[in-house]
């Protein structure tokens, strides 16, 4: 009878690991199509593939754990390498088009990056 009880929560942690992860996916699409400037999209991009992929993935995973008793190595990698990458490669798109000139929405209020150039480039004069 307990069996059953553990069975039945892993499929609710389950369904809710996938939907989780498509609710992120998905709101992530939206933001890329509605946010403003290249930064928040890259951001919702970002942000939406990290965690709607990863959710995804851990309830892939805990289906294979419950159904066929398989641990997979290859899923455990793949969540790792996303929670890894796609935050960092985000980051550097958003640098590369900063430094390339890309302008900021309209009505940014702050522009954090632009100070710390200014700092970077007056190090870089003094040496």
């Amino acid at each position: 009878m307990s069996g059953t009880w553990i069975n039945l929560l892993f499929d609710i942690i389950i369904c809710i690991s996938l939907l989780g992860g498509t609710f992120f996916i998905l709101s992530g699409s939206i933001g890329i199509l509605r946010f403003p400037d290249v930064y928040a999209r890259l951001h919702a991009a970002t942000k939406s593939s990290t965690l709607g992929v990863a959710g995804i993935m851990i309830g892939a995973f805990l289906f294979l754990y419950m159904e066929h008793n398989i641990v997979s190595g290859k899923l455990l990698l793949g969540i790792l390498f996303v929670l890894l990458t796609a935050p960092v490669s985000g980051h550097m798109i958003s640098r590369a088009a900063y430094r390339s000139g890309v302008p900021l929405w309209d009505k940014s209020v702050k522009d954090d990056y632009a100070t710390a150039l200014k700092a970077e480039e007056k190090q870089n004069q003094s040496q």
